[in-house]
């Protein structure tokens, strides 16, 4: 059986949500500027990580990938709001894997 793949619906509302958060304030003009961030958290949210591990995820990708300072961009808000989304629309943990279409 094929490993699980989150929908390009699933990566669609990431991607959205990333934007929204828009740390660099540039999604206006590069939609696609946090991409680097969805797989890395989809893996996260399927192997059924912690708060905490997905704060400090997005802590070290603001730090060290973009170059910001963390501190100024509530990555503990942020993790909040994306294992609220990830609660609400991912899979079951007992799912059967879904491939992406």
């Amino acid at each position: 059986m094929p490993p699980w793949t989150p929908s390009a619906v699933l990566f669609d509302n990431l991607r959205y949500l990333l934007n929204e958060w828009d740390p660099i304030g540039v999604a206006d003009l590069s939609p696609d500027e946090y991409d680097c961030m969805l797989v890395p958290l989809f893996q996260r949210f399927h192997r059924g990580t912690t708060r905490a591990e997905i704060g400090e995820f997005l802590w070290y990708e603001l730090e060290d990938h973009f170059g910001l300072d963390p501190v100024t961009h509530r990555t503990d808000a942020m993790a909040d709001r994306l294992l609220a989304w990830w609660s609400a629309v991912g899979p079951s943990p007992d799912a059967d894997p879904t491939p992406m279409p």
